[in-house]
């Protein structure tokens, strides 16, 4: 599980809407909310960042895609099967 990065002494105060029951449960179960929702916003920030690259990489990767289909692997001649 992703954990959070950056100086853990740096905050900044956020406020969150979550639901009531779900609040408190955690207290009664001594979760530490803040702590909860920071991990699970780091984890949630690692998944998006590969799709993130991935969509402002796509026209370069299409292009490149394209000219390997054109004109095959650059080194294609060397290959050992």
């Amino acid at each position: 599980m992703p954990r959070p990065t950056g100086d853990a002494r740096v905050r900044r105060p956020t406020n969150v809407t979550l639901p009531v029951e779900l609040v408190a449960e955690a207290k009664a179960l001594q979760v530490n909310v803040s702590q909860a929702c920071e991990i699970v916003l780091a984890q949630s920030v690692a998944e998006a960042r590969p799709a993130r690259w991935l969509e402002e990489n796509k026209e370069a990767m299409d292009a490149h895609n394209a000219m390997i289909e054109r004109d095959g692997l650059i080194l294609d001649e060397f290959r050992q099967f």
